[in-house]
């Protein structure tokens, strides 16, 4: 038998209860929700509750059961919805809970003169146009990216936009046609928006003819420099075309595969819009140990879907719990028809099977990877409110001694640490010693300039060794050159300099958030930090200590190594060549009269 909790009278519950369509709330002796759960007829399935039971989960959750509260509703579809708001704002320990349920992001068009295109992510109630949704940030970042390079569409903010009076680097990089300044006309601008909108709709067809028109029109009027240019957007675009379209798709699906474990599960969406594959994301629910894959995957539509926008098709791997309530109530939220399917044919099932072996190999990933380099990460997400965890994180740091050879620093981690490769130093030249502000934003403008540029991508997250100041500059240094979409973080020492005590400064954010000592976040920044502090010092004692056994004779032009040997033999060292005269330099082998004339000033100087 179900083991029972004394102090909850279920028989006397039981017989009052309604036999309605509603919600159920299980109530431990703290008032804390235990469990959620909708029902057609809510006497019986709250009743299923109290009678023999070999689940172990059951046993446990009804043991602590102190009270029940009841939402009676009109219709078992209006239950599935209040069940989904309630278990999103209440989170029960016993309901399998998704984690990541933050808004679907976006890719904005605005409703300007010169519209702009951009990431958004909220309710999308701007004027303007949006696609989507994408799978992650970086998704859209991806296609953002992908879209500058073909169709030079401006992406940067309005209050940038209206204050220019030169053409910002992004022009000067061919990735914006300069509307700020009039370099391009409304009209002309507006077809190059056109593109990117039937790009965006799945018609990249219809843009490629349209660019093999103006081609033509372009040669004809022997204007070859332009038509070399439709060419080779031409090419662009067909070369997307074969990486992004999915055979045989033309409208919008969903696939949703569930892979199983002893310990967790892994639901993997793929997202097909307009005929496009714009990339999948895995989520490993919370709550699922020991339940079937119908049951997560029920659960994991309900609230992944519910409130959003739902596309007309999602494949499935399983038979979904309360598939046609589902369908029905999604299909009302959409205001047309929803089918979830679990039998496709031909290349849906290839597809489907694709999205299995995607959430198979998630899985294993996930339970064979490291649990605290991914609690590192989950706790840096929950702690700077991030939408996901971040798949990739830079720091910055400067190092001299009294502005001598400065440094900079730029180290890269991503879910699994250090990625070395991707490491880079920047010798800072042309600025006042010691001035770390003027450094951190040639070093910033070095490397996301090349990064723009196609060298690399953007990181989620961008911290900055320093306080408000120096996260001011790099705030200045990434809108001048075009860069959006990274998150800054000014991470500064706390009182006394001591580890535990950091700062970390959010733009926008008057006070700096101060994580626990013990925080996995603040151990996994205070890595990165290191990391950078470290090969920044390592850099600047190698540039240092180069330049201290550098030799006089490497700056004259004329001196080879083997002239140095020679000299350096004849005079016993540079100590004896500085004390020489021309007179003596001369008559060494191969030095002429005027090349021992500017050995002899490069040590004395001219008169």
């Amino acid at each position: 038998m179900t083991k029972k909790n004394p102090s909850f009278d279920s028989a006397a519950f039981l017989k009052t209860l309604t036999h309605r369509p509603g919600v159920y709330r299980m109530l431990d002796v703290g008032g804390k929700v235990l469990y959620v759960g909708k029902a057609k007829n809510l006497k019986r399935r709250v009743s299923s509750y109290f009678q023999r039971s070999g689940n172990l989960r059951i046993q446990t959750m009804v043991s602590q059961i102190h009270a029940i509260e009841i939402t009676v509703t009109h219709t078992e579809a209006e239950a599935l919805l209040l069940e989904n708001n309630l278990i999103k704002a209440l989170k029960p320990r016993y309901n399998i809970l998704l984690r990541d349920d933050k808004s679907y992001p976006y890719i904005y068009l605005s409703d300007d003169d010169f519209p702009r295109i951009s990431f958004y992510r909220g309710a999308c109630r701007d004027k303007g146009r949006y696609f989507g949704p994408y799978p992650s940030s970086a998704a859209v970042k991806e296609t953002l990216y992908l879209l500058q390079k073909l169709f030079p569409v401006r992406q940067c903010e309005n209050s940038y936009f209206n204050n220019r009076s030169r053409a910002c680097l992004q022009h000067q990089i061919k990735r914006c046609s300069g509307p700020c300044v009039g370099l391009i006309g409304r009209q002309e601008y507006m077809r190059d928006v056109q593109d990117i909108v039937l790009f965006l709709q799945g018609k990249a067809h219809d843009v490629v003819n349209g660019l093999v028109q103006r081609m033509e029109q372009a040669s004809a009027a022997l204007e070859f420099e332009q038509a070399a240019r439709y060419r080779d957007q031409i090419e662009a675009i067909r070369k997307v075309q074969e990486r992004q379209y999915v055979s045989g798709e033309k409208g919008d699906l969903d696939i949703v595969a569930c892979a199983m474990g002893e310990e967790q599960a892994c639901v993997q969406v793929f997202f097909i819009r307009q005929g496009r594959n714009l990339g999948n994301k895995q989520f490993f629910p919370r709550g699922s140990k020991g339940r079937k894959a119908g049951e997560i995957l029920s659960a994991f539509i309900a609230q992944y879907y519910l409130g959003k926008q739902v596309p007309t098709e999602i494949l499935v791997n399983h038979k979904v719990d309360d598939q046609e309530l589902l369908q029905e109530a999604l299909g009302r939220q959409a205001g047309r028809k929803v089918y979830l399917r679990q039998t496709p044919r031909g290349e849906r099932a290839r597809w489907l099977k694709m999205a299995v072996h995607n959430a198979e190999i998630a899985l294993g990933s996930r339970l064979a990877s490291s649990s605290n380099a991914r609690v590192r990460l989950e706790a840096l997400q929950e702690a700077l409110g991030l939408d996901e965890p971040p798949a990739r994180m830079e720091c910055f740091d400067v190092s001299h001694t009294a502005g001598e050879r400065t440094v900079a620093s730029c180290v890269v981690f991503d879910a699994e640490g250090p990625l070395k490769s991707d490491y880079r130093r920047f010798n800072i030249k042309d600025i006042a010693p010691g001035d770390d502000y003027a450094a951190m934003a040639q070093a910033l403008q070095r490397r996301y300039t090349r990064v723009l540029a196609g060298e690399g991508r953007l990181p989620d997250i961008l911290f900055i060794d320093g306080g408000k100041g120096q996260l001011s500059t790099a705030a200045e240094v990434l809108a001048e050159i075009g860069v959006y979409g990274v998150l800054l973080v000014g991470v500064a020492k706390g009182p006394e300099r001591r580890a535990g005590m950091e700062q970390l400064f959010l733009l926008q954010r008057g006070r700096p958030l101060i994580l626990d000592a013990h925080s996995p976040a603040l151990h996994l920044v205070q890595h990165i930090r290191d990391e950078a502090h470290r090969f920044a010092i390592t850099g600047h004692r190698q540039r240092r200590n180069k330049a201290r056994t550098h030799s006089v004779l490497e700056d004259i032009p004329g001196i080879g190594q083997k002239r140095r040997q020679i000299l350096l033999k004849q005079f016993g060292g540079l100590q004896g060549l500085a004390s020489a005269g021309v007179e003596d330099i001369a008559t060494v082998e191969g030095i002429s009269n005027k090349l021992a004339e500017k050995i002899y000033q490069a040590f004395h100087g001219t008169e």
